[in-house]
């Protein structure tokens, strides 16, 4: 989706993991600037989850094309790092079609399903069963 502000034309889309929501504006003729939540990228995340975020702009040798602004809400760190890396794929696909087979092969533009199971009754956890004692 295509948006225009008074200050710059941005595109933007959704990303999700397990219950992490990510809105991704993806602003055209940047500098590599990320921010999330207001945060710089290294304000916001440590370790591997600065790189796993910007993922998809190293992959199609963008970094230093678009600047990002993310609003994440949900989920742990990690899931919000995901949740991003998402959201910026789907939204370079709207700026450039012909990025999708990299993006495609990456593994980057479908939703990780993958959510926590519900807590069965009798059970401690999802399928952790209380301790047997033979006496």
């Amino acid at each position: 989706m295509q948006a225009t502000t008074s200050k710059r034309q941005y595109f933007y889309a959704v990303g999700k993991r397990k219950t992490a929501i990510a809105r991704v504006k993806v602003f055209q003729d940047g500098t590599g600037d990320v921010k999330v939540n207001g945060h710089t990228l290294k304000q916001y995340f440590a370790g591997t989850q600065i790189e796993n975020a910007i993922a998809p702009l190293l992959i199609t040798n963008n970094k230093t094309t678009y600047d990002v602004e993310a609003q994440v809400i949900g989920g742990g760190k990690s899931a919000q790092s995901d949740a991003i890396r998402h959201g910026i794929s789907r939204t370079l696909l709207l700026l450039n079609p012909d990025l999708r087979h990299d993006l495609k092969q990456a593994g980057f533009l479908r939703r990780d399903s993958r959510t926590k199971e519900r807590k069965k009754p009798g059970l401690h956890r999802a399928r952790r069963a209380p301790q047997f004692s033979k006496r």
